[in-house]
């Protein structure tokens, strides 16, 4: 049986990448992201595999939206959620602060419990969204993006618990990526450890195929991420972090 997925914020970078990974598996999807002229792209890889829509996640409308994308598709097995903004804010501006808020946890929570409720009313499916390692610890270059990316893995563990205690057979992926070469860093700066977005892509199809719980991206992460972790507060925020 065809195999559905819809996959939110798929317009470019590890979005594009995971939807042509899907395609290439047999996947019918749905993508979406705000700009809907560059999914045609995508369409013309594979016409009458690719449906698409405009859905900016911002916006209250956007649940209505993705139902009916999900219509259009015949149904959803897989809901993976790539949209999200991050930038380096050390000067506090208001406006970026409140605009990570903005797509990242209230847009997030708006979508993934969009995807949760129509997959509880139609039999379970798989829910799987792109979080970061930012997520592990406060980052003082990023505060906004760091807090608002803990808080989509702290949401996705939280569904899934929900989801066993209800008996929803909805299972969730979390892929926690370190820096991924995307428009997103296309900054001027130098990342550390910087991954290449096709290969990163691969992984991550790699993980959700295989309904893995948690995923960072790649292993020098999994290295640097477990190191953070045993770090005490009052040494980490002493810590000169690069910007």
């Amino acid at each position: 049986m065809e195999k559905r997925a819809v996959i939110m914020g798929a317009s470019s970078g590890l979005g594009f990448e995971i939807s042509r990974l899907l395609l290439e598996r047999g996947y019918h999807i749905g993508i979406a992201a705000r700009r809907n002229d560059r999914l045609q792209a995508l369409k013309h890889i594979a016409p009458g595999k690719v449906e698409t829509a405009c859905i900016d996640v911002t916006s209250p409308q956007a649940p209505a939206q993705l139902e009916e994308l999900i219509a259009r598709l015949g149904g959803i097995d897989l809901y993976m959620h790539v949209a999200g903004i991050g930038s380096q804010n050390m000067e506090l501006q208001e406006h970026i602060e409140l605009e990570t808020v903005q797509t990242n946890a209230v847009g997030f929570v708006r979508m993934i419990g969009a995807a949760y409720r129509h997959m509880a009313l139609h039999g379970g499916g798989h829910i799987a969204a792109i979080s970061s390692i930012a997520g592990t610890k406060g980052l003082g270059p990023a505060p906004a993006y760091s807090a608002t990316k803990a808080l989509q893995s702290t949401y996705i563990e939280a569904l899934d618990q929900q989801s066993r205690l209800r008996k929803l057979n909805i299972t969730f992926t979390d892929i926690r990526p370190g820096f991924v070469h995307t428009d997103l860093l296309n900054d001027g700066r130098k990342y550390p450890m910087l991954m290449h977005c096709d290969s990163t892509a691969q992984l991550i199809v790699k993980a959700v195929t295989a309904r893995r719980a948690v995923k960072v991206v790649d292993w020098r992460y999994r290295l640097v991420t477990c190191a953070w972790k045993l770090l005490p507060r009052w040494l980490w925020v002493r810590m000169p972090i690069n910007q």
